[in-house]
């Protein structure tokens, strides 16, 4: 990552430009200077997560998405509350478009998420408390079957599960866990497997950056469920930081999750600070964007980095947290800001870093 790759940047471009123009991604012109294009010679998927309103009614919008990443994430058109609103009745189109635009684009996708304490339909919210075990394990079988099973063969990465752990590290209590107790877990991951057997199935969750009670946790966690023979892939980090917190020792992390014989991705970058910004916490994001893209780059079964959105117009940071936001790698105006610059110059360098043996360096799925 440093001497040795520093001249490898003339390589790099060259590299860069004839993956731009292969066949095998068939959507718009890829820059060779676009990050997407800059990672495909150390195997990376630069990824983001994607507003599916904006893919039709904003064209700017779209062809910096198309352009700049190589894998997509949705922000919510996947997650219970929007494919099952009534019991019994599925409303996949929109998923199906944003599986069929990163078709379309030479893009991979990852699934998120099927097993989560939020965003539940209401359906299920209001009848878990009259629920027998028995009757919400059907429930949750059935939804990880269908889901996995609609979307089969078009998934590269599922997040099978869903933050899981509180900070302390102790199971969240959900109404997963008050009504199935922790083996849901491993079900969740059996279920998804057995529907579709060829995607990769990641555990998800934020502040596991950081070694401490919460990532300890989930280390314990995916090494039991490894021991188990339960089909799990991968762990993915969040990796939702802020400038006030300094930055996690996450490069330590993902590696200490890959010696387990794991996939590991970064999965919801983003970077907040507090509004106005000023030049300090601007450096402080760009550090924290160039880090986060090290850490990966240093861990060879890092596999994918994906950013939660990357216009600040379209951020979920403000409505979170008050007086915070820019956080992501675009303006506004979806001009791109020096976090995006700092993401070119950081895979500029990667030249020589370890080539990824997912098994979808060049091409994808579909």
């Amino acid at each position: 990552m440093t001497t040795a790759v520093l001249g490898a940047s003339v390589v790099l471009f060259s590299q860069a430009a004839a993956f731009a123009s292969q066949p095998a991604h068939p959507g718009p012109v890829v820059p060779p200077d676009s990050l997407r294009a800059l990672a495909a010679p150390v195997g990376l998927r630069i990824g983001t997560a994607v507003n599916t309103d904006l893919l039709a009614s904003n064209p700017a919008y779209t062809k910096i998405l198309n352009s700049q990443f190589s894998s997509v994430t949705p922000e919510n058109v996947m997650k219970w509350e929007s494919v099952e609103p009534t019991q019994g009745t599925y409303n996949w189109a929109p998923a199906d478009a944003l599986v069929a635009s990163a078709k379309a684009n030479g893009q991979l996708v990852r699934g998120h998420t099927l097993v989560w304490h939020n965003q539940l339909p209401q359906w299920l919210t209001q009848e878990a408390s009259s629920l027998s075990a028995d009757q919400l394990r059907a429930i949750l079988k059935k939804h990880i079957t269908d889901e996995v099973t609609h979307f089969k063969g078009k998934i590269w990465q599922w997040d099978v599960v869903n933050e899981a752990f509180n900070d302390d590290g102790t199971l969240r209590n959900s109404i997963w866990l008050q009504k199935l107790g922790s083996g849901y877990i491993a079900d969740a991951f059996r279920w998804a497997h057995a529907a579709d057997p060829k995607a990769k199935l990641f555990y998800n969750d934020y502040n596991i950056e950081f070694t401490g009670p919460k990532s300890n946790a989930v280390y314990a966690l995916v090494s039991q469920l490894k021991a188990q023979g339960v089909p799990i892939d991968g762990v993915g980090f969040q990796t939702h930081l802020d400038t006030q917190y300094g930055l996690p020792d996450l490069e330590n992390n993902l590696q200490r999750f890959a010696k387990l014989g794991l996939n590991v991705a970064e999965t919801e970058v983003d970077m907040r600070t507090t509004l106005p910004v000023t030049s300090l916490e601007q450096n402080a994001q760009v550090a924290g964007y160039t880090t986060t893209l090290q850490a990966c780059l240093a861990v060879k079964q890092c596999i994918s980095y994906t950013v939660w959105g990357f216009g600040d117009a379209y951020s979920w940071v403000p409505g979170v947290f008050a007086g915070e936001g820019a956080a992501d790698i675009y303006d506004e105006n979806l001009q791109p800001k020096p976090e995006y610059t700092t993401l070119q110059q950081t895979l500029a360098l990667a030249t020589g870093a370890p080539h990824r043996t997912d098994g979808h360096d060049s091409g994808d799925r579909h």
